[in-house]
C-alpha cells in the first residue's frame, strides 16, 4: 500500500525549513568564517572564469564555441540593415551552415548586446555563461542549505550551524573551483545555461515537495522546461528528478490524480515539443545518428570502462566514490532526488553512448549533482572536525585552502600558458590565399569554423578523424578511392590547414601528391590544384 509521505515526513518537513529546527547558535567566530567562506568562493569563482576575457574562444572546444560567435555574428548582421548587404547576407548564410541542433537563445542575447553597443566582442558571451553559472551557484547554494538542514533535523550533533554551512562551502567549492567547470563554464555554448536551469528547477522541485504549494510546481515545471529548451539533453535529468521526488512525496497512485504534478508535467515539456516537432526529420536524424546507430556500444564492456574513466579523469575518482556513498547514506528526500538525477545521468549515457567518452562538456550537467551528491560525507567529515581542538581545525583549513588553491591554478593554466589573440590575423591571411574561381574541399580545424568566423570563407569539409572513426563504427566505411571521389566531386581545389589530421590519414595524403599539383604552399596551408583529372 502506497503511503503519503507528507504525512510520513511531518516531523521532517517543518524542521526542513533553513535553520528552524538549529536551535543552538555557533560561537561569532565561526559566523565570521562561513560568511566569508560563502563570499570569497562566489568571488572566487567570478575571477575564475573571468581571467583572460578577451582571449579568442579557441582554449576549450573550439569547434563549439566558434559554432555560437558565427550564429550570434549572423543574427547581429540580420538586426542591423544599415550593414553592407553583402557582408551582411554573406554572415547569414553562414548560420545555415553550422547545423541547428537547440534554439540560439544565448546566441541570441549576444547578439543583442552586439547591437546594444554597436560592436562585436566576443567575450561579452562569456560574461553571459558566466552569469549562467553563478546564477546556477545561487541556486546550489539554496538547495544545499535546505538538504542540509533536513539532514540534521533530527541528528544529536553539537554546532549543527557551522556544519551546515561548512557543508555547503565546500561543495560550492567543488562547483566553482573544479578546473573542468571552470573551463566548460566560460564557453559560448547553451550548456552552462542549461545547468542553471537545472540546479533552479531542482531547488523549487525540493521546495515543492516540503510543502506542494502551487507556486513551487509552477516553477519547478517552467525551469525544467527552460532547461530542455535550452538544450534536450538535459530532458534526462530533469525528468529523472522530477520523477523521483514526485514519487516519493505523493505516492503512484495520487501522483497520477495530482493537478499540480500534471501542471508540472506540461510546462515541462511543452516548450521543448513546440520547438523540435516544428524541426520534424532533424529530430529522427539525430536519433538515427547519435542513438540507433550507436546502440550497439551498449554491448560492449569496453564503453563502460572508457565512460567510467572519462569521468573520473574530469570529476576525479575520490570524489565520485564520496558522491555514490552520500547518495547511499542521504535521508529519505534527499536520497530521493539523488537517485532521480543519477538515474537520469546514466540514461542520458545509455542514449549518447559515443558522447559519454569523446565529449567532455556533455558531462557539465554531473558538476552540480556530485556537488550536492557530497554533502552527506562532507557533513560527516566536519561533524569529525568541529569536535577537535582548534590546532586540528586550523590544520584543516590548511588543508582545504591548499586544495582550493591548487585546484583554481590547474584552472586557469591553459589561459595563462596560450595566447589566442593572433588566430583573427591568422586565419585571414590564410583566407586571401584561397583561390576565388572554384569550390574549395578541406581538411581543416573544427570542421571550417576558424576560417569561416576568422577568414569569412566557407569550404567543403573532408571528414577528420573522429569523423572517419564514427563512420567505422557505424558500419559506413568504404573503398578510399570510391569514397575520394564521390565526396570531391566538382570540386576545384583541396586544401590542408590541419596537419596532424592530415599526417593521420596516409592514404590521402598519398593519394593527392601522386595525383594533384600543388597551386600554393605557405604557414600553415597547402592548396592542390584538382581542376585537372587524376596524374
Amino acid at each position: 500500500m502506497v503511503t503519503n509521505s507528507t504525512s510520513r515526513d511531518t516531523s521532517t518537513d517543518s524542521a526542513s525549513q533553513t535553520g528552524s529546527s538549529l536551535q543552538e547558535k555557533p560561537r561569532s567566530h565561526y559566523w565570521i568564517f562561513i560568511g566569508i567562506g560563502v563570499l570569497v568562493i562566489f568571488c572566487l569563482g567570478l575571477a575564475l572564469r573571468l581571467y583572460d576575457l578577451t582571449d579568442q574562444p579557441v582554449d576549450f572546444h573550439p569547434t563549439r564555441q566558434l559554432r555560437g560567435a558565427i550564429i550570434a555574428r549572423g543574427i547581429y548582421y540580420q538586426m542591423s540593415p544599415s550593414a553592407d548587404p553583402e557582408t551582411r547576407q554573406q554572415a547569414i548564410s553562414f548560420i545555415k551552415s553550422t547545423g541547428k541542433y537547440e534554439p540560439s537563445i544565448l546566441e541570441w542575447i549576444v547578439a543583442s548586446t552586439y547591437r546594444l553597443i554597436g560592436e562585436e566582442h566576443l567575450w561579452i558571451a562569456r560574461l553571459y555563461t558566466t552569469l549562467f553559472w553563478i546564477i546556477g551557484g545561487v541556486a546550489l547554494f539554496g538547495l544545499a542549505l535546505r538538504m542540509t538542514n533536513y539532514a540534521l533535523a533530527e541528528e544529536d550533533v553539537p554546532s549543527k550551524r557551522v556544519i551546515t554551512y561548512g557543508s555547503v562551502v565546500l561543495v560550492l567549492a567543488y562547483y566553482f573551483v573544479l578546473p573542468f567547470g571552470v573551463q566548460a563554464s566560460r564557453s559560448f555554448q547553451p550548456d552552462p545555461g542549461m545547468v542553471m536551469w537545472i540546479l533552479l528547477s531542482m531547488y523549487t522541485l525540493y521546495r515543492w515537495s516540503e510543502n506542494r504549494e502551487w507556486k513551487w510546481a509552477l516553477l519547478t515545471g517552467l525551469f525544467a522546461g527552460i532547461a530542455i529548451l535550452t538544450k534536450a539533453v538535459s530532458i534526462y535529468i530533469v525528468a529523472g528528478a522530477a520523477v523521483a521526488v514526485v514519487l516519493y512525496t505523493r505516492g503512484f497512485k495520487r501522483s497520477w490524480r495530482d493537478p499540480q504534478v500534471w501542471s508540472m508535467a506540461v510546462l515541462m515539456i511543452s516548450p521543448a515539443a513546440i520547438f523540435y516537432l516544428g524541426k520534424g526529420a532533424r529530430t529522427s536524424e539525430y536519433l538515427s545518428g547519435w542513438t540507433f546507430s550507436l546502440s550497439h556500444l551498449l554491448l560492449q564492456p569496453a564503453f563502460y570502462m572508457r565512460w567510467l574513466n572519462f569521468v573520473q579523469d574530469l570529476m576525479g575518482l575520490t570524489v565520485l566514490l564520496l558522491a555514490f556513498t552520500g547518495v547511499l547514506i542521504s535521508k529519505p528526500r534527499n536520497r530521493a532526488l539523488l537517485i532521480g538525477l543519477w538515474v537520469g545521468y546514466v540514461l542520458y549515457g545509455l542514449f549518447l553512448p559515443y558522447q559519454m567518452y569523446t565529449h567532455n562538456y556533455y558531462h557539465l550537467q554531473l558538476i552540480p549533482i556530485i556537488s550536492i551528491s557530497l554533502l552527506p560525507m562532507v557533513g560527516l567529515i566536519l561533524t569529525r572536525i568541529v569536535q577537535q581542538s582548534k590546532v586540528w581545525q586550523a590544520l584543516f583549513g590548511v588543508v582545504i585552502l591548499v586544495g582550493v588553491g591548487y585546484l583554481s591554478w590547474i584552472a586557469i593554466l591553459p589561459q595563462y600558458a596560450q595566447d589566442h589573440r593572433q588566430e583573427p590575423a591568422y586565419w585571414g591571411e590564410i583566407a586571401s590565399h584561397l583561390p576565388e574561381d572554384g569550390k574549395i574541399m578541406a581538411l581543416t580545424q573544427d570542421y571550417g569554423f576558424r576560417l569561416m568566423y576568422y577568414g569569412w570563407r566557407k569550404v567543403t569539409l573532408w571528414p577528420n578523424r573522429a569523423e572517419k572513426k564514427l563512420m567505422k563504427l557505424r558500419g559506413s566505411d568504404k573503398d578510399f578511392e570510391e569514397f575520394f571521389n564521390k565526396r570531391t566531386d566538382g570540386k576545384n581545389y583541396f586544401m590542408i590547414t590541419s596537419f596532424n589530421q592530415f599526417d593521420d590519414q596516409p592514404a590521402l595524403k598519398q593519394y593527392l601528391y601522386d595525383n594533384y599539383p600543388i597551386l600554393a604552399e605557405g604557414e600553415g596551408y597547402l592548396i592542390f590544384d584538382m581542376r585537372t583529372s587524376p596524374q
